[in-house]
This record gives structure tokens, sequence and C-alpha cells, in this order.
């Protein structure tokens, strides 16, 4: 299991090496940041109490691998946001999947809420596959789009509710 740690100004600099291209900081952050990423819109980010911002820990390398945030908007509901797994040696190990579980459970048990959701790029089918893993579920009645430099990217959302 990944181990997640509060995300800090000494972490920015990793963060913004890996959202190199107006694309790659799209593809992970949606419309949220302007690129390039600066470490005034990270420390600006950090600072909003309902972000709960975390850098991922590799289980048994014990090296920052990713970062992820959970948005808490109110008492019943959260959103898992900004979800990446940055050094790119480690994507298609299952270790996306198991920090969106971990994300999850922080989420359901820490943050008491019962529903949770997140958005991601139709055209993202592995990172659909992951949260589908994990039991979320498409929302069918909530989407946006985004020009991307010149192209239209459509993001669907997601929803996983907490188990009775």
């Amino acid at each position: 299991m990944v181990q997640l740690k509060p995300f800090e100004e000494a972490d920015f600099e990793r963060l913004i090496s890996w959202a190199d291209s107006k694309e790659a900081l799209v593809q992970f952050a949606g419309p949220v940041f302007q690129f390039p990423l600066t470490p005034e819109q990270l420390s600006a980010h950090i600072s909003e109490k309902k972000n709960h911002v975390f850098k991922v820990i590799h289980p048994e390398k014990e090296e920052v691998i990713g970062h992820a945030e959970i948005h808490h908007s109110d008492e019943r509901h959260a959103r898992l946001c900004r979800i990446l797994i940055g050094n790119k040696n480690y994507r298609g190990q299952g270790l996306g999947e198991a920090l969106v579980r971990q994300l999850a459970d922080h989420a359901f048990n820490e943050l008491q809420v019962s529903t949770i959701d997140l958005n991601v790029y139709d055209w993202n089918s592995s990172a659909i596959a992951c949260y589908e893993k994990v039991g979320f579920t498409l929302n069918p009645e909530q989407s946006y789009t985004i020009d991307v430099n010149g192209k239209i990217w459509t993001a669907v959302n997601m929803v996983l509710r907490k188990e009775p």
C-alpha cells in the first residue's frame, strides 16, 4: 500500500517537473492551474483549508512517486483530484489503484463523507479502468469540456458511495 504524506513547499519543484507541458498539467489538474505551474500557484492552492494535498510514497522504496488530493467540499461529500503517479517508472504496476483505494479509505473513514466523486477525461481509458476497479461508476449527468491547444477534451464524472 502506498503512503500518503502531507505535500509541502519542499515538494513543489518535483511536481512542477512532472507537469512539463500544458497537456500534462491539464490532464493531471484540470483547469485549476495555469501552465507553467509555479510555486506561487501551489502555495496558494495548498493554503485552502478544504484541500487535503498529499505526496505519494512508494511502499518499499520509500521514494516520492506521485501526488494526490482530496477536496473536502462539505460534510458528506469529497472529491478526489489531481491524482498522478508522476514517476513514469512506476506506472502500470497497480500503484494507482492502491493510491485511489487509500484516498477513498481516508475520505470515508477520516473525513467521514458518504460520497466521493472525481473527474477524468473520457479518452483516459487506463485511469477510468483503475477507478472502476475501486468501485467508481460513471455519473452520466455530470461532464464538462475544455479546450486544450485547440482540441476539445471531455471530462466525465465518476462516483463512489460508502457502503452501509
